[in-house]
């Protein structure tokens, strides 16, 4: 499995409808061909940055199959309004499992 990992920071004081926004995107990634799992997690710290990490079968899914999606629109359309800069996005797959 290969996760992006997207480092997403937003306009002070928009949590809430970007969150909703993104909870109105998860449809959107369930029937995205290769994904496996979504999740977007907050940062304590700085509470305007959120980090979106989205499980797929393969690099291709999410690079390609995707990113040449009408559905990636309608996700920027969702969520591309609330960002600060763009997003840091990595793809990381696993070296060592611990426990």
């Amino acid at each position: 499995m290969i996760y992006e990992i997207a480092e997403i920071t937003i306009h002070p004081g928009t949590n809430a409808a970007f969150e909703a926004a993104v909870g109105e995107a998860v449809p959107l990634f369930r029937r995205a061909k290769g994904c496996l799992s979504m999740r977007l997690d907050r940062t304590i710290e700085r509470p305007d940055t959120y980090r979106l990490v989205i499980g797929w079968e393969t690099l291709e899914h999410h690079t390609v199959d995707f990113r040449g999606s009408a559905d990636f629109q309608a996700w920027r359309g969702l969520v591309g309004g609330f960002f600060a800069e763009p997003p840091k996005v990595e793809h990381t797959e696993n070296a060592v499992s611990g426990f």
